[in-house]
């Protein structure tokens, strides 16, 4: 143990005389402990509460959309080859998209039909991931039976089953505003369906919204012939979707265009970074006041050891030996509360990713529990601020003892 640090140690043991000292040591510790606990545990949930929604997101969602400037277009399947040619392009699956009016007794609900290739849509989207009940092949399964009459199946999200007390083998209508074409001018178009399944991606504005139906009913329905609304596309990379977009825009070239994911919820990412940054900075100020703590802790004990200094310094100690006295006494402070805030904060977040006992209401928060994600560069990242803190806080004390004159110190002693 060097000279410097075996002085800084023995000081922190207050005596009796000092037991104000070592309370504000305590508390001192205490407060950077409690600032890096909060920040373990609050920069966690944020990364989890991203990661968690990303999830359900991309559960759901494509990696990138192929769209035409037109509206529906027809030979999707040439275009299909096309897009599966471009590097970084795994598997593409084509889709229809609509408004449409789910009626079931005497509920109504606006919904999203969604028009699916049950064959090469599971190789895009984690569809059997999400389905509870049911199956998707029953979507291309007719109902012949006795007062069937050829009806097609439909899966809703639960939320959305919910809300209009359907369950599986229950039979809807679906209505399309966009109709029908008449002599008395365009009539709503309706057709009836049976719930062949139900599905929850575990968003809320999903799984209250989304209804599917197979693709070839869908351009039945709503009169597109062989028409579809666009590709939907997987890639090797979720972080390159966008370069790959642009790729395959290029490759296509007018009147298609792509967009991606990230693009499709940028405000919602942006806006879950820059509170992830703010929640950083204000958590911050905890280990700063807990900083002032030091600040003061180190000045009284500067005060309280004037004499040791100026012996020391007679003793043959220079300036810098003095300095690096308090600055090792301030850092042991700093990285003992450190030490007890990573044990907390990781602690209590394997409690909460274990347990889950925190629960929240998902029509809000799209989730239903509190998602927990550490990263290591957080960690180390609060690690590395709460002990440069602490060290900075130490400089000016420690500054202020080795520039003290041990001739003025012991004059009257």
């Amino acid at each position: 143990m060097s000279f410097e640090l075996f002085v800084s140690y023995r000081y922190l043991k207050a005596k009796r005389k000092q037991t104000f000292i070592s309370i504000i040591t305590f508390i001192s510790i205490g407060g950077v402990a409690l600032g890096v606990t909060a920040l373990i545990v609050v920069l966690a949930v944020m990364s989890g509460f991203e990661n968690d929604l990303k999830n359900k997101i991309l559960g759901l969602n494509s990696h990138a959309l192929v769209l035409n400037w037109e509206g529906s277009f027809e030979g999707y399947e040439e275009v299909k080859t096309k897009v599966e040619a471009v590097p970084g392009v795994t598997a593409a699956t084509p889709f229809i998209l609509s408004q449409v009016m789910i009626s079931s007794g005497g509920s109504v609900t606006g919904a999203v039909l969604r028009g699916v290739d049950i064959r090469s849509a599971p190789r895009v989207i984690a569809l059997d991931r999400i389905l509870r009940k049911g199956s998707w092949q029953a979507l291309e399964e007719k109902d012949t039976g006795q007062g069937g009459d050829g009806i097609g199946g439909i899966i809703l999200g639960q939320e959305l089953a919910r809300n209009l007390n359907l369950s599986t083998g229950d039979t809807l209508s679906v209505i399309s505003p966009l109709g029908e074409m008449t002599p008395l001018g365009r009539v709503p178009k309706m057709r009836t369906f049976k719930v062949a399944g139900i599905f929850e991606s575990g968003m809320y504005e999903y799984d209250s919204t989304i209804a599917f139906i197979s693709l070839a009913q869908a351009q039945s329905f709503l009169g597109l012939g062989k028409k579809v609304t666009g590709l939907e596309v997987k890639t090797v990379d979720i972080y390159q979707a966008a370069e790959i977009a642009r790729d395959i825009q290029k490759h296509l070239g007018l009147p298609f265009w792509t967009k991606d994911w990230m693009r499709m919820n940028k405000n919602l990412f942006s806006a879950l970074k820059l509170e992830k940054l703010v929640m950083f900075i204000i958590l911050t100020l905890i280990i700063l006041v807990a900083a002032f703590n030091i600040v003061a802790s180190l000045i009284m004990v500067v005060m309280e050891k004037t004499k040791d200094i100026a012996i020391l310094k007679s003793m043959g100690a220079t300036a810098l030996s003095i300095m690096k006295i308090f600055v090792l006494e301030g850092l042991i402070i700093g990285t003992v509360g450190t030490a007890l805030g990573l044990i907390g904060g990781v602690g209590l977040c394997r409690l909460l990713e274990r347990y889950q006992f925190v629960k929240l209401p998902s029509d809000v928060y799209y989730i239903s529990s509190l998602p927990v994600l550490m990263k290591t560069e957080d960690i180390l990242l609060i690690t590395a601020s709460a002990i440069g803190i602490s060290l900075i806080a130490t400089l000016y004390p420690a500054w202020q003892a080795s520039r003290l004159d041990p001739a003025e110190a012991i004059r009257y002693e």
